[in-house]
């Protein structure tokens, strides 16, 4: 009996992405692991794999195609020993009709199995040890959700759990509801604005699926989200100091410093000590961390992406130096794991390299907070009542203000200013 192979959810966000790539073509034998095709959402470019064996009997979503919405059936796979030519038959002219929408139950005779992205979830077991069939994509949404699947029926092949089974299923009770379980108000809707060129030469550039990502959510942020704005100018001579002696001291490890590693240092050091700003905002609750995970605007071809320095607060700073090298590399690659990008207790946004002397920087939800630094330039400076030059940068948090009182945002940013000035104390 052919099976199909649905669009796959690669976040819990998801609703649609672009078929970047087949991996596979028709006629070709594939097992359960093989991979299938890359997938591209608005912020990465991922794999997702098969989950039983077979044939691939017809491809139905040709690669590049955009706007794939999540449970379009893009693929059918015939069972060993069936012919290959009449399973695509059987499905239909499916070249001819309109992709099935995710809802709906796919038309007999084909059953679905879901592909799914590689995970590093372990196989659930109950009680008496009995391992629980599931697949990969499965488990994965269980996780997020919190649900236990050993109470759940499986009506995959012999008696598998798959995507449709978690489909209305009760989350498991929890100590402390988890930031992607919070429910969060409808994202706005943004009325299209009328195009008026006035007779002006120009082109039309369709907006990628980031570029909507982007817009969409700090649209959502700014009409939301209440900003509080505090700025501190911060001496730079202490940490340079520093760093030069750092990476002289690194020079055989092929680590190399930035002013950026120590300042993620600094936020994360910073969250722990001024808890009441590493927090989030949700509704009749409030989500206070216990843990600083830093996420890091980069720069990427067609937008900006924030991959997160876990527990940025009790790393050193040559593993923060060499973990953001990684990220950020993988991030202009569009290879990063959504479990790499999304997420985070706060963000920082540096625009120095740029020459950008302040900026407010608007709050990526449901975050927090937001650092904004600015260029280390050469400034007079009062030093011991006397003006000097000093080495000096302004930096500037936007807080939410329905979480953070404007005292705790300010405590935040005098601490983060004598770290920054300080560096050993953020180094003990």
């Amino acid at each position: 009996m052919s099976k199909t192979i649905q669009m796959p959810a690669l976040s819990p966000t998801m609703e649609e992405g672009t078929l970047a790539k087949w991996l596979v073509k028709e006629g070709d034998k594939v097992s359960s692991g093989d991979l299938l095709a890359e997938i591209e959402t608005d912020k990465a470019t991922m794999e997702f794999e098969a989950v039983d064996e077979g044939v691939v009997a017809k491809i139905l979503v040709a690669q590049g195609t955009e706007n794939v919405k999540v449970g379009t059936v893009i693929a059918i796979i015939a069972e060993e020993g069936e012919d290959a030519k009449e399973a695509a038959a059987s499905s239909g002219k499916a070249d001819d009709a309109p992709a099935p929408k995710a809802d709906p139950a796919p038309a007999k005779p084909a059953k679905t199995v879901e592909a799914s992205v590689p995970t590093k979830a372990p196989t659930p077991a109950v009680a008496d040890g009995t391992r629980i069939k599931a697949s990969p994509l499965a488990r994965r949404l269980a996780a997020a959700k919190g649900v236990d699947l050993s109470q759940l029926a499986g009506s995959g092949p012999n008696g598998r759990i798959v995507k449709a089974d978690l489909e209305g299923a009760d989350s498991a009770p929890t100590q402390a509801a988890a930031p992607s379980a919070v429910s969060r108000a409808p994202a706005p809707t943004m009325a299209p604005v009328a195009a008026q060129d006035f007779g002006i030469p120009h082109e039309v550039i369709k907006l990628n699926g980031m570029r909507k990502t982007i817009a969409r959510r700090l649209t959502e942020s700014k009409q939301q989200v209440p900003h509080i704005y505090l700025t501190v100018d911060i001496r730079l001579d202490k940490l340079l100091k520093l760093r030069s002696e750092l990476n002289e001291g690194l020079a055989g490890r092929n680590v190399k410093l930035s002013v950026n590693d120590l300042l993620i240092k600094a936020l994360g050091v910073a969250l722990i000590q001024v808890p009441e700003c590493n927090v989030q905002f949700a509704g009749d609750q409030m989500l206070q961390f216990k843990r600083a995970d830093i996420s890091v605007a980069v720069s990427i071809p067609g937008g900006l992406i924030t991959p997160i320095v876990t527990g940025a607060d009790a790393k050193g700073v040559a593993a923060i130096s060499t973990e953001m090298k990684d990220l950020a590399a993988r991030a202009k690659d569009g290879k990063l794991k959504p479990e790499e990008y999304q997420g985070g207790t706060a963000s920082l946004s540096n625009m120095g390299m740029f020459g950008i002397k302040q900026f407010e920087a608007v709050i990526n939800p449901p975050q927090g907070m937001i650092m904004a630094i600015g260029a280390g330039e050469k400034r007079p400076y009062v030093v011991d009542d006397a003006l000097q030059i000093a080495s000096v940068m302004s930096a500037t948090g936007s807080f939410d203000h329905r979480a953070i009182d404007g005292a705790d945002g300010a405590r935040l940013m005098q601490l983060f200013k004598d770290l920054v000035e300080n560096p050993l104390g953020m180094l003990a």
